[in-house]
């Protein structure tokens, strides 16, 4: 396209404003309804992006600027100006950024797409496209061209609200200049979710600035905030209303091969080699809701589990990490409390393997998800998935529907609505143990002031299991109010004995808990190395509803307490150092071992009662040096012995190609005399390397003796364009107990290309 001159005029008119923006000495602050803005004009030229800016489009947009800064203090401007530029045409959104440092010696953790944001330069761009103030799209590059997306939801009031497991098509380059960074990006609109019509969208920025040390952001945020905190945004202004993007189909077949051996199979005498072939289809129905389409999906792809040492008395929760299941993953999962969740998406097709306690894949044959937007107020999502037939296990294949929506009220706040179905499919030729049916109906109040101040959760769950008819229902409400020095939450929770998700996840039943929690912050003003102290405590109180015929307590009678106070320090070198006593006094109502590797027989009795205490602390070192580190000691009694432990991480980086880090947990845990010692170790070494922005390998080593099992996860990425990738992943598990029998237990091979078409 022609690039067009600037007039004189216009040239004046520019300069005239950087002038009175380069004078202000404020920063950027949400006041009432006036909001900062940067309006966005059309694009009067192509841009090529090189990280340069240089194109007339971007000489004639007027920046946001006047970055405040959020650490160490949140009280005055940046001390590394940031400048966003911002332009669009009929298919892109265009961004370009210019971040001032004190030199060119800037940092990065590797090549790799979804850095992490602290520990390295770079900067996020949020957009809240529906100004709902609760979800929101996020978009971040680093000085080395590294990019990283990811969803945000619930307000992004607290840090697991970021979900970097999003993956789609956009692109961006970067440049590196004498003391600042320059970076471009282009985001398709077909890849955003919006309202037709737009006039527009909530926005912010924010920053992490390594040379200086300090994190900034475009509109003000106080320090006990996240910077994805939705309730601080500033607007941006189209110059014409938007128009509905244009056909938005893509069709995402894959090719897998793949070579495997049971070795405790005794029947299995060679290895098998399979062949399979699936694929996605993503269709974008309207601007703002999408459905997408799996068949026979593979996973083969998606990096293992990281193992870990559990000295509790129920279930651990893992995260889901397949694609599938990720985009608005929050309208699925975000139900209720974390271990008291209607649906948890891998109960389906992830099955255990008794052997080696490692997730192994149960087939889903199809499904189909539609989620997303119908309005600025009312977002709906609707999952359907279909597994095989298990016939080893005598258990047919199960169908599960999952219907969600939500509402919004007032001006942050939500009503939400779940229904989750699981029905068994040909259940008539199955002898196996399963239910013909299970469902699930929730309904949730979701609490978010207009002052940011206020949010809370309150929600009443009911499970249907063919057989039960009462107590099978639960409830959940939770308050917190957050200020800039203090902040305080309640919760409580009634989980009936009959309550059954069997989709969902909620490993404890027949108890009611309240939990309150209070902290305050300080925030030193001389010229020391502490930025913040935070002192508070946690506490659980448990009681036994006494519906599920358990004679050791009685009814509503005290099961257990946890009181956990704490005192965590932020250091101006971005370490910090956390302080912490945990006490348990606890009745057990089944016979436990909390070692996990004692002979049969050998365990703690049912009805006995036990009170102890651990104190500990947690140190992190600053993330930008090559070389950091965790470490988080801790001693004590436990249940009627004693233990010690530490735990942390080693991680080395090799700019920019990479880093080698090592995960370890030790436990030392001696009981009485009828137990014998446990020396618990869980070792994980990663070796991480970025030959390029395209190429990459992970190998991932676990060694954990609780199991009695040494595994290996070696993945190799080529990512020859955007979305589309050839895999080859190697997996082997070993018994390592005893250990003159090493040898292995199952090994894999398996090569996966996909490919994302544009329709």
């Amino acid at each position: 396209m022609k690039q067009y001159p600037l007039t004189l005029f216009s040239t004046l008119c520019i300069l005239l404003l950087g002038w009175q923006n380069s004078t202000a000495q404020t920063f950027n602050k949400v006041v009432g309804s006036n909001l900062p803005s940067i309006h966005l004009k059309k694009s009067q030229d192509a841009i090529v992006l090189d990280g340069a800016l240089t194109e007339a489009t971007w000489h004639q947009a007027i920046p946001a600027k006047n970055f405040a800064q959020v650490f160490p203090t949140d009280t005055t401007n940046a001390m590394g100006p940031t400048e966003i530029y911002m332009a669009y045409n009929e298919d892109y959104l265009f961004i370009g950024v210019k971040c001032h440092s004190k030199s060119n010696d800037f940092i990065t953790p590797s090549l790799r797409r979804d850095y992490d944001f602290f520990g390295n330069d770079n900067i996020t761009i949020l957009l809240d496209t529906y100004n709902d103030k609760n979800s929101a799209l996020a978009f971040g590059i680093n000085p080395f061209g590294v990019r990283r997306e990811a969803t945000i939801s619930n307000g992004g009031q607290q840090g697991g609200d970021f979900d970097d497991s999003w993956d789609n098509k956009w692109d961006g380059a970067a440049e590196i200049y004498e003391d600042y960074w320059i970076a471009e990006l282009a985001i398709p609109f077909n890849t955003l979710r919006f309202t037709e019509g737009s006039k527009k969208w909530r926005f912010n920025a924010y920053r992490y600035d390594t040379q200086n040390n300090e994190i900034s952001a475009w509109i003000n945020l106080p320090r006990n905030r996240f910077t994805i905190d939705l309730g601080f945004m500033g607007e941006m202004i189209w110059e014409e209303p938007l128009k509905k993007t244009g056909k938005n189909i893509s069709l995402i077949p894959y090719l897998t091969s793949s070579l495997s051996r049971n070795f405790e199979n005794e029947q299995q005498l060679k290895t098998a080699q399979t062949y399979n072939v699936g694929g996605d289809v993503k269709i974008g129905l309207t601007s703002g809701l999408n459905l997408d389409l799996t068949f026979n999906p593979d996973f083969s792809q998606v990096e293992v589990d990281e193992q870990v040492t559990n000295l509790e008395r129920f279930e651990i929760q893992f995260p889901e990490k397949r694609q599938f299941f990720l985009e608005n993953a929050d309208l699925f999962s975000n139900f209720s409390a974390n271990r008291l969740n209607p649906f948890f998406s891998r109960r389906i097709g992830v099955a255990i393997d008794t052997a080696t306690g490692q997730n192994i894949q149960n087939t889903i044959l199809y499904g189909a998800k539609l989620s997303g937007k119908i309005n600025d107020r009312l977002r709906v999502g609707v999952l359907n998935m279909q597994t095989a037939k298990q016939e080893n296990n005598g258990l047919p294949g199960f169908n599960y529907t999952v219907a969600t929506a939500e509402q919004k009220v007032f001006d942050r706040s939500g009503i939400a609505f779940i229904f989750v179905n699981k029905d068994a499919t040909g259940k008539a030729d199955f002898s196996g143990d399963f239910n013909a049916y299970n469902r699930l109906f929730g309904l949730e109040y979701r609490l978010a002031s207009a002052d940011n101040k206020w949010i809370g959760t309150s929600s009443i769950l009911k499970t249907f299991t063919p057989g039960i008819e009462k107590d099978d229902y639960s409830h959940y409400t939770q308050l917190i109010y957050t200020d800039r020095k203090y902040r305080f939450e309640w919760v409580h929770i009634y989980l009936g004995n009959s309550y059954n998700p069997e989709v969902g996840f909620a490993p404890r039943k027949d108890f009611f808990l309240m939990s309150p929690e209070a902290s305050i912050n300080f925030y030193p003003k001389n010229k020391s190395q502490l930025t913040q102290h935070t002192l508070g405590f946690d506490a659980s109180i448990y009681y036994k509803l006494g519906r599920d015929d358990n004679e050791i307590i009685q009814k509503f009678g005290m099961e257990e307490i946890k009181f956990n106070p704490f005192w965590s320090f932020r250091f101006k070198n971005s370490s910090s150092l956390d302080l912490q006593l945990d006490y348990n006094y606890l009745t057990l109502l089944v016979d436990f071992d909390p070692t996990r590797i004692q002979n049969k027989g050998i365990h703690l009795i049912a009805g006995s009662t036990y009170s102890f205490a651990r104190v500990g602390f947690s140190y992190q070192s600053d993330k930008r040096k090559i070389f950091n580190y965790t470490f988080q000691p801790s001693i004590g009694s436990f249940y009627n012995g004693f233990r010690a432990g530490v735990q942390g991480s080693f991680t080395y980086r090799y700019q920019p190609y990479g880093f080698i880090s090592l995960d370890y947990t030790y436990n030392h845990i001696k009981l009485d005399a009828t137990f014998k010692t446990a020396n618990l170790w869980l070792v994980g070494p990663r070796i991480d390397f970025t030959f390029t922005k395209k190429l990459f390998l992970t190998t991932f080593f676990q060694y954990n003796n609780q199991l009695n099992n040494l595994n290996i996860n070696a993945r190799f990425q080529w990512r020859f364009k955007p979305v589309s990738d050839f895999f080859l992943v190697y997996t082997d598990n070993y018994l390592t107990n005893p250990f003159d029998q090493f040898g292995s237990r199952n090994r894999t091979l398996v090569a996966k290309l996909t490919y994302w078409f544009n329709l």
